[in-house]
């Protein structure tokens, strides 16, 4: 795995590992990530404004790359399997990057 991705919730962040100090330790940086000019949310009326129809559709939405320029934080793999860094905030490993964002609010 490559990627520790950041759940916010109902968003998603994406990082990439920078160097695995240990089987419980990474570094990561996060990554940038623009939306897409070929993917366009679909907003309809209903919810609190609207509703964005293909928002759980955002495999292709984002064009995601490195910048040297972030620093680097620490996550660390909990007695539960899983990876928070200091502040708590949850990453999931994966072979890709992810970014997704919640259109719906």
């Amino acid at each position: 795995m490559n990627y520790a991705n950041q759940a916010c919730w109902s968003d998603v962040e994406p990082n990439e590992i920078i160097k695995r100090v240990s089987d419980i330790t990474l570094e990561i940086r996060a990554m940038d990530a623009v939306r897409s000019p070929d993917w366009k949310p679909e907003i309809i009326a209903g919810g609190f404004a609207g509703h964005c129809v293909n928002n759980n559709d955002q495999q292709d939405a984002w064009i995601i790359t490195s910048n040297e320029n972030y620093g680097t934080i620490r996550i660390r793999k909990n007695k539960r399997g899983v990876w928070k860094d200091k502040l708590g905030n949850r990453y999931f490993l994966s072979d890709k990057p992810v970014k997704k964002y919640d259109f719906n609010f």
